[in-house]
């Protein structure tokens, strides 16, 4: 079973968290199932980027991203080579570190 450790963040998870997910899980997924709340405002459904994440480890493992990701990703805040949507990020069977950035871009709230 694959590890997700998540690094700390100021409010999603100051202490940061190590979660069990399942091959094919997504990131996300993962982490709603364990209370840790990433901001989705468009369900899942990569039309948006608020639920942008950097891989920082385990990064060659997961799926490569769809060009529908690859174009929502260009209007992420904080854009990395190793950033994934953890909405579509499915795990693989390697442990991943993962970065959930301080801010995002949410049109729907701002």
């Amino acid at each position: 079973m694959p590890k997700i450790i998540l690094l700390p963040h100021q409010e999603l998870c100051p202490e940061g968290a190590v979660l069990e997910g399942e091959a094919g899980e997504t990131i996300l997924d993962v982490a709603l199932r364990n209370g840790i709340d990433i901001e989705h405002a468009c369900e899942k459904s990569c039309a948006c980027t608020t639920c942008h994440c950097i891989v920082r480890e385990g990064f060659d493992s997961l799926p490569e991203s769809s060009e529908l990701e690859d174009d929502m990703l260009d209007k992420a805040w904080g854009l990395e080579p190793e950033s994934r949507l953890s909405c579509q990020a499915q795990l693989a069977e390697e442990d991943l570190v993962v970065e959930i950035p301080r801010y995002t871009i949410n049109h729907a709230r701002e």
